[in-house]
């Protein structure tokens, strides 16, 4: 069993209010016209969507929980058809196809806890790609102030979810601990890099950087938190 699948049955309602990101990476899915490898996929939060819009999703990951969820929702969404979904891990992901665009949506990279396995990470999505193919992922680095106001504190992040945010910026790890009802308490470990660091990373894994958005809604990065990448293969 993954810490994912111990998540899963709570992650939709966790994760609720996470919807700012939708359209950008359905904009994309349609941009490319298919079809779109998801790596951490997750419970579809973004495969379906796309799914409904018209392309086909090939969605990896390592959790047979969260996938088994998403399953469920493509069905109920009437997608099923469009979403192929594969457990593995997105270092290695069992995909033989070559596709347009390729997305790790919700910060999934910075789950690698070194910069090797990030790496990794950057060249398995690099070996997805078509030639004139896209690999679009998003991350984040956090503010002084995000530190400040979170750091220790259990916060409700939805109608009876709690989480607690415990920042290391030493080790740039962020320790996540959600508490859902009865349900026990889980944590995950986040390690994230500076801007400058994912260029590095990505010129390394010979990828190309097109963008770097400060938001979904296409802003240029200017030293925010958020991190949206848009990157090609050399």
């Amino acid at each position: 069993m993954t810490l994912y699948d111990e998540i899963a049955p709570f992650y939709d309602p966790w994760s609720r209010s996470v919807t700012e990101d939708v359209d950008f990476y359905v904009e994309q899915a349609l941009a490319s016209g298919g079809p779109v490898v998801e790596l951490a996929v997750g419970t579809g939060r973004i495969a379906v969507p796309i799914a409904r819009a018209g392309v086909n999703v090939i969605g990896v990951d390592a959790s047979p929980g969260m996938l088994a969820i998403a399953r469920a929702a493509a069905e109920s969404a009437g997608v099923s058809e469009l979403v192929d979904l594969r457990v593995g891990d997105l270092r290695e992901p069992p995909v033989n196809e070559r596709v347009p665009l390729v997305i790790c949506p919700f910060r999934s990279l910075l789950h690698m806890e070194t910069e090797a396995e990030k790496l990794r990470a950057l060249r398995a999505a690099h070996g997805l790609l078509a030639p004139d193919g896209r690999f679009v992922f998003d991350v984040f680095s956090p503010s002084r102030d995000d530190i400040e106001e979170t750091n220790g504190l259990w916060l409700e992040r939805e109608p009876g979810i709690l989480e607690r945010a415990d920042w290391d910026e030493g080790a740039r790890t962020l320790s996540l601990s959600i508490r859902y009802g009865d349900e026990g308490e889980t944590s995950f470990n986040l390690h994230w890099l500076s801007v400058t660091e994912w260029l590095r990373l990505l010129d390394e894994a010979e990828l190309g950087v097109e963008a770097v958005y400060g938001w979904f809604d296409s802003r240029p990065h200017d030293g925010e938190e958020d991190m949206v990448f848009v990157t090609h293969p050399r």
